[in-house]
């Protein structure tokens, strides 16, 4: 089977959809599937796809069996090629404040509507995004849970040392600063807790999250990455909105525990090794914070936890999940 890949993600930031996608590909290439990503560059390219109906992605390829579209995106397919469309979740349409102008365009460019609509088939992360799009599009939905995000390699005891002496105990958050993560909520809630709090990632929020003892450390390498996961206290993600959510999975890989929303997609995916606050409870953030800081039972407890969630979370489980549903696609 020919697939061809939308790999237009694999450019960006190395948010989530990037992790998706390049885990997946990278899987399915072990599977003996023939790859072929096409990373269009330009916007001019996705306008004229999203206008015009040209250039059709699947002739880029040559000719392929099946398209996949790793997420919704301004695109054109020929009606003859059949495609599976990956919906994570439906922020842009149940949280569309948190989004940028541009990134509000975009979706509308994208109709994700007339897309999953068109899709052979559509597949999500999680059974709450899978029953989301259901309700919203009307259309069948495919539960394909994804893998571990991209936790890195187990880094060595002085990379982790030097973090504990530049910022002593702390809590760790991972991922975009932006609106939908709720980090002025973390921030707050940080206030008075004696660990500091390490924010890794970029985003147009963080000249505002500003507080005693909070630390940004802007974009980090995978090592980089891999040693502030093994070092903190706990991975905190404290999402208004979540599909799926890799850092408590990549914490997990290092030995740490978290603290999340509670989300039914984060239920799914981080299992027994978080505690759970409703979002936006400042105070009950904050005690989940402290009551983690001050036991150590609980944080082994918890990172045992983790570590049984990820047997079940693998990369390989995953392309082999999405393998089938290609194949009945291409079919």
């Amino acid at each position: 089977m020919r697939l061809g890949v939308d790999g237009r993600s694999l450019t960006g930031s190395g948010r989530g959809i990037a992790q998706y996608t390049g885990g997946l590909v990278e899987a399915l290439d072990a599977e003996g599937v023939d790859v072929r990503v096409l990373v269009p560059r330009g916007r001019a390219f996705h306008g004229a796809a999203a206008l015009l109906g040209r250039p059709r992605l699947d002739r880029r390829f040559g000719g392929v069996d099946v398209v996949w579209l790793p997420a919704p995106a301004p695109v054109a397919v020929s009606r003859g090629t059949p495609y599976v469309l990956t919906i994570h979740d439906l922020g842009f349409l149940e949280r569309p404040a948190d989004l940028t102008a541009y990134e509000r365009l975009w979706h509308r460019m994208a109709r994700p509507a007339a897309l999953a609509r068109r899709a052979a088939r559509v597949i999500a992360p999680t059974a709450d995004s899978a029953a989301r799009v259901r309700a919203r599009f009307g259309v069948d939905v495919t539960v394909v849970p994804a893998g571990t995000g991209d936790p890195g390699p187990q880094p060595a005891p002085p990379a982790v040392a030097a973090l504990h002496a530049r910022f002593g105990s702390y809590f760790l958050y991972v991922g975009a600063l932006d609106p939908r993560k709720a980090l002025d909520h973390l921030v707050a809630a940080h206030r008075g807790l004696e660990p500091a709090l390490v924010l890794a990632g970029e985003g147009r929020l963080a000249a505002r999250l500003t507080g005693p003892n909070v630390h940004l450390v802007g974009r980090v390498d995978r090592a980089e990455k891999a040693a502030l996961y093994a070092g903190a206290i706990a991975v905190v993600l404290p999402s208004w909105l979540e599909g799926y959510g890799y850092p408590p999975l990549e914490g997990y890989a290092h030995g740490t525990p978290a603290i999340v929303s509670d989300l039914p997609a984060l239920r799914e995916t981080a299992g027994a090794g978080a505690l759970y606050v409703p979002p936006g409870d400042t105070p009950a953030l904050a005690a989940a914070m402290r009551e983690l800081a001050g036991d150590e039972v609980l944080r082994r407890r918890l990172a045992a936890n983790g570590a049984d969630a990820l047997r079940d979370r693998t990369w390989e489980a995953s392309a082999r999940g999405l393998l089938a549903v290609l194949r009945e696609a291409a079919a």
